[in-house]
């Protein structure tokens, strides 16, 4: 399995997905771009479309989550939590993929 969505994180996205009023059916794409201090940025959008040649879908706590297949090479494994504390908030990944990280997190070298 590429990813997998903590429950917290899932609860952060419903949260999102009604405030902004999207339309039922309405899922989470995670995706790997090339890019970043690092090499490889993470990448959060939303999407209606599932390619079935190209994408895998995923349900975790209520959420779809669609990763194309790319992106799940690098993915695999990875874990998407939310945080909402003093000290940080947004979402994490935390990729045994990455050989290194920069020191927002928002990128790495696989």
């Amino acid at each position: 399995m590429a990813v997998m969505l903590t429950e917290k994180a899932a609860t952060e996205v419903k949260r999102v997905i009604e405030d902004q009023k999207m339309a039922p059916g309405t899922k989470l794409r995670v995706e790997i771009t090339a890019g970043g201090c690092s090499g490889f940025s993470y990448g959060l959008g939303w999407t209606s479309e599932v390619d079935e040649m190209k994408d895998s879908l995923y349900e975790f706590f209520g959420v779809e989550v669609v990763v194309d297949k790319k992106s799940s090479l690098y993915l695999d494994g990875t874990t998407i939590d939310y945080h909402d504390g003093i000290d940080r908030r947004g979402f994490a990944f935390n990729n045994p993929n990455a050989q290194k990280s920069c020191g927002c997190g928002s990128s790495f070298q696989a």
